[in-house]
């Protein structure tokens, strides 16, 4: 043992004096080089000391080198620096001590000396490593909404599809029960397929809320209670709460468990309580405080605000139209929708189908107003957020309003009031306009069977009211962006890593959970498989840009590395910036020597946006900004050095004078530049290495020490 203060030796063996055996986790939320970095120093210290040490790193590109049983059980502690949740519940029984990624690059050494005396991990115990002194960090509360979020979309997506798909191509017109799609056909089996996937989404969300808080043992009190929020019958309601309810039920779990988590039990009921008397107890408690407390509530909201749309039916049609938008557009299928709708649905048995024909428009377009703010403003959201756009426009064809519930989720202070503009323009548009449905549902795919009259008004009042929602939502989110990316600034970055933000600008905001997520490194330096061999084409090929054959060197390798997106015409030996926004727009304009770059400034205002999220300054006189942009049309990877080095807010405090610019555009997809930048990363960490990159004499020197890279 090399540690006076470590844990008893573990392991085979006796009457010997064994290798201390630690293992370790890296991981970082907004890229993958902090991530690489900090298992490469830690790997070194180690080595230095003689001690045997495994990093499972956690980057875009996955879990690699994962710790399985068996590390565990032979492992004498673990070091975990994350700067994002990590489940610790594998290394019960060990010491663990949990820094942020930060540390794991400053202070290996001090890391290796603590674990061998941190406290040892207890089965239940809060097992979400959150970086602490790793950087600054989005809240727990906006990082366990987002991994609700995350798992919810799969579900309103193929759910929300198969809805869609069964009523266009199975369904009719019915006045007493809208589309209707006949029983035991085929396309009733589809559609009872996409129901059982919106009956999910629901507790889904309220139950991976409730995950990211408490771990394992508050995701059945979350998806229960989701459940319930979303079943009126239960308390007497006769629409359940939503996915309101279910954000509700999921913070409401999540910090219900852990406040059970700090009970003092026996040592015999310990091993017991986080798979049965944890889930027993807090099921049971928010179960009974939903129906019996909040449940009471919601059942006399529906009621009264029937008996006051009853007493609207007189008044001005744009004023009832308003109302009626706004509460089609407030919670999407929880209780003031759902009174809305069944107030409208209820009037037309009686002749009056000009409610209902308000209700009609207002219906799609939240979907269909979230869907075209991504295609307006694609950098503000990330890809999967883009492909959940795509969705949610063909939803909102159908009249599924359900289709914007992952963006009002993820951000409801953005989209809501966003969504509840649109709708209340599209609604009082069809009031003052006259339009009639004759069956209850809503969307423009009533209008193309039929049941609307009024039909060209109707289909204004549905593309305004969706520009007025995508526009007013472009609007806010990005408020709020500029306002957060304010504060970050006044806060300062030097002191750790970025902050919690699932995604590069240019990509917009991110999801954790589905696994997350998306992280930035992933959104930075993703390209297309279909952006063709001219983007990796050696120089001098026909691929690359004319003039692009003098950068071949004299010997038989081509003037390239990093598969080719790095050539001699983007490296520089002396940079001349003295600042950072500088040094940004210097090597924007190196890599648009390569007629890759279309617009620098926007490449340069795309960067110094990623910036202000956080840091790309990595410490050891290394930076490393990125964008990904339609800037640029094609990747390119430029790099540069300084003499005097230039302030990056660097998690060391050093200044950077090794500076990389990864720059992709929009398009990009898949993970070759993922894998250079972790080999990058690494081979950064090697003193050597980055001794003789300083002191190579020029670019072709420069590019025969890349090519050690790999």
């Amino acid at each position: 043992m090399t540690s006076t203060a470590g844990p008893p030796p573990t392991g085979g063996g006796s009457g010997e004096q064994k290798r201390l055996k630690l293992l370790a986790v890296t991981a970082c939320p907004t890229g993958i080089a902090h991530t690489y970095m900090a298992a490469e120093k830690l790997a070194q210290a180690a080595e230095s000391r003689g001690i045997d040490m495994k990093v499972e790193t956690q980057g875009s590109i996955g879990a690699e080198n994962v710790l399985d049983d068996n590390d565990v059980k032979h492992a004498d502690g673990i070091i975990v620096a994350a700067d994002k949740d990590v489940d610790l519940s594998r290394f019960a029984g060990k010491r663990v001590l949990t820094v942020g990624v930060a540390e794991g690059i400053r202070h290996p050494e001090r890391l290796i000396e603590q674990v061998q005396s941190a406290p040892v991990h207890e089965a239940g115990a809060v097992t979400a490593a959150s970086g602490a002194g790793g950087g600054k960090e989005r809240s727990v509360g906006y990082k366990a909404l987002m991994n609700g979020v995350s798992y919810m979309i799969p579900f309103v997506v193929v759910g929300g599809l198969l809805i869609a798909i069964s009523l266009s191509l199975g369904g009719h017109t019915d006045p007493s029960g809208g589309l209707v799609i006949p029983k035991d056909s085929f396309w009733m089996d589809v559609n009872n397929i996409g129901v059982i996937g919106f009956t999910l989404m629901v507790p889904i969300l309220s139950g991976y809320i409730a995950y990211a808080i408490g771990d394992r043992p508050a995701l059945v009190p979350g998806m229960i209670g989701g459940w319930i929020a979303n079943t009126g019958e239960l308390y007497d309601s006769k629409a359940g709460a939503g996915f309101i309810g279910a954000i509700v039920t999921g913070f409401l779990a999540g910090y219900l468990v852990l406040w059970i988590k700090k009970v003092k039990v026996p040592k015999f009921a310990q091993p017991i309580m986080p798979i049965i008397v944890i889930p027993i107890v807090a099921t049971t408690a928010l179960g009974l405080f939903f129906i019996y407390v909040i449940g009471k509530p919601i059942s006399w909201v529906f009621e009264n605000l029937t008996d006051w749309l009853s007493g609207m039916t007189g008044t001005s049609a744009i004023l009832l139209g308003a109302i009626l938008g706004l509460m089609i557009a407030f919670d999407m299928g929880g209780p003031v929708n759902k009174t809305a709708f069944l107030f409208g649905a209820g009037l037309i048995a009686t002749g009056n189908q000009t409610v209902m024909g308000m209700c009609a428009a207002a219906i799609p377009v939240m979907p269909l107003g979230q869907g075209l703010a991504t295609l307006i403003r694609k950098r503000l959201y990330t890809e999967q957020e883009r492909e959940t756009g795509l969705a949610a426009l063909f939803m909102g064809c159908f009249g599924i309003s359900e289709g914007a519930i992952p963006f009002a989720a993820a951000r409801p202070a953005q989209v809501i009031p966003a969504n509840m503009l649109g709708g209340a323009v599209a609604g009082a548009i069809a009031g003052v306009a006259g339009v009639e449905d004759a069956v209850p549902h809503g969307g423009p795919i009533v209008a193309v069977l039929g049941a609307v009259s009024g039909v060209p008004m109707f289909f204004v009042a549905v593309v305004i009211g969706t520009a007025v929602t995508a526009l007013t939502t472009v609007a806010l989110v990005d408020i709020s962006e500029r306002r957060r990316r304010g504060e970050a600034l006044l806060v300062g970055t030097g002191t750790g890593t970025a902050g919690l933000e699932p995604a590069l600008v240019g990509a917009g905001v991110g999801v954790p959970g589905a696994g997350a997520a998306a992280v930035v490194a992933q959104a930075a330096v993703r390209e297309s498989a279909a952006t063709g061999p001219a983007s990796a084409a050696p120089a001098g090929s026909p691929g690359l840009s004319p003039g692009s054959a003098d950068e071949s060197e004299a010997g038989d390798s081509p003037a390239e590395v990093l598969s080719g997106y790095l050539t001699e015409r983007t490296v520089k030996v002396r940079l001349d910036a003295a600042d950072k926004e500088s040094a940004i727009r210097e090597m924007a304009e190196l890599l648009a020597g390569t007629g890759k770059v279309v617009d620098v400034d926007e490449l340069v205002a795309t960067a110094l946006r990623r910036e202000a999220q956080g840091t790309t300054g990595l410490g050891e006189e290394i930076a490393i900004p990125h964008a990904k942009t339609d800037a640029v049309t094609a990747p390119v990877v430029g790099f540069a050095r300084s003499v005097q080095g230039v302030e990056w807010d660097s998690l060391d405090g050093t200044k950077a004078r090794l500076v990389f610019m990864i720059a992709v555009p929009e398009a990009a997809a898949g993970d070759e530049h993922l894998r250079i930048l972790s080999l990058l990363s690494r081979k950064l960490m090697d003193a050597g290495f980055r001794e003789r990159l300083l002191a190579a004499p020029d670019e072709s020197a420069v590019l025969g020490v890349l090519r050690e890279v790999g």
